[in-house]
């Protein structure tokens, strides 16, 4: 049989009601009831009913952490970040798929379903208007990975991506290359449009530089991958800005199964430093997303909209890093 609150409370000596506030946080209890009640119900084996608790003080302590983009590795990533870390806060993460919909108004409905207190979108392709619906609906909310505006109605995170964009064409001009290539992830998504402002930015500051855009259909491998193969049947840029690592891998596989060799022929560089780029056989020259960093502070952001009033939405920028490995000419 479990333990319940009553054998505690016999235990202790006390009331129902003060092992109920024992467990309950902000809740007043004298230090000597709770050293008994703490003390009874280690001896017991008990622990608090976090659904029952839920019901006393309103809240559910469940944080809705939201995505669509399941088919790239980045991500598992993130989810083991944001997970523990809202565990180790002492909240409770509802993980929810978002690949097929379209509807922002039928993903706050269905998070309200289980009363959660907040949501985190950990998402570069979902449009802004899920987060803003959260947000219009009531329910603190932190977008990592969103699109940084000047004035936002969501409070967003990430990384620099127009200042990743330039790094990337920078990047490339310095080791000689003269015809680079833009080969992002989906149009539509806000991520692969402000890479590919960046890039091509940097590379009109810059004479000689011919450039060229094309889009992977998904940030995944087999979009990389297909992409590449169609991008080989005409003409090649010397190197491309792939915009992600997983669509560099693809990328990376369709030159190899055509027998160009990279870098020798043909360079790459992705972005987010993903374990997987770092591995021998792919090896990856990339831009770091300092993503641990990015879960961290919304974590802190979403435990303080919890916690106190809620500030003002604004959009806090990170710098990436180049990551030298072997898919790049080495500098001149």
């Amino acid at each position: 049989m479990a333990v319940t609150l009553k054998d505690v409370s016999e235990r202790a000596g006390v009331s129902r009601s003060a092992v109920s506030r024992t467990f309950t946080e902000g809740a007043s209890v004298s230090a000597r009831t709770r050293e008994k009640v703490e003390k009874a119900a280690s001896e017991l084996g008990y622990s608090p009913n976090a659904l029952a608790s839920s019901l006393t003080t309103g809240r559910t302590k469940m944080i809705g952490v939201v995505s669509n983009n399941f088919h790239n590795p980045i991500f598992l990533e993130v989810f083991d970040l944001v997970t523990k870390g809202l565990q180790e806060s002492g909240l409770r993460p509802l993980l929810v798929n978002l690949s097929d919909e379209t509807d922002p108004g039928n993903s706050v409905r269905m998070l309200r379903q289980y009363s959660v207190d907040g949501v985190i979108v950990a998402s570069s392709t979902l449009p802004v208007t899920f987060a803003e619906a959260f947000q219009d609906a009531g329910v603190p909310v932190v977008h990592p990975f969103g699109r940084q505006v000047a004035d936002p109605k969501v409070t967003t995170i990430g990384i620099d991506n127009h200042a990743a964009g330039r790094m990337a064409a920078e990047t490339l001009i310095a080791r000689g290359y003269r015809r680079i290539g833009f080969l992002g992830g989906p149009k539509s998504a806000t991520s692969t449009q402000d890479r590919c402002a960046g890039f091509l930015g940097e590379a009109s500051q810059h004479a000689g530089i011919e450039t060229s855009v094309s889009y992977a259909d998904s940030y995944s491998f087999d979009g990389g991958r297909d992409e590449m193969t169609r991008l080989i049947e005409g003409s090649l840029a010397e190197a491309y800005f792939c915009g992600d690592d997983v669509v560099s891998i693809g990328a990376l596989s369709a030159l190899e199964t055509a027998g160009i060799a990279v870098p020798d022929q043909v360079g790459l560089i992705g972005l987010n430093d993903m374990e997987m780029a770092g591995w021998a056989n792919i090896n990856l020259t990339t831009i770091h997303n300092p993503i641990g960093e990015i879960i961290r502070e919304s974590i802190e952001l979403m435990k303080g909209m919890l916690s106190s009033e809620r500030k003002r939405p604004e959009a806090r920028l990170h710098s990436g890093r180049i990551v030298e490995r072997g898919t790049l000419r080495p500098l001149p």
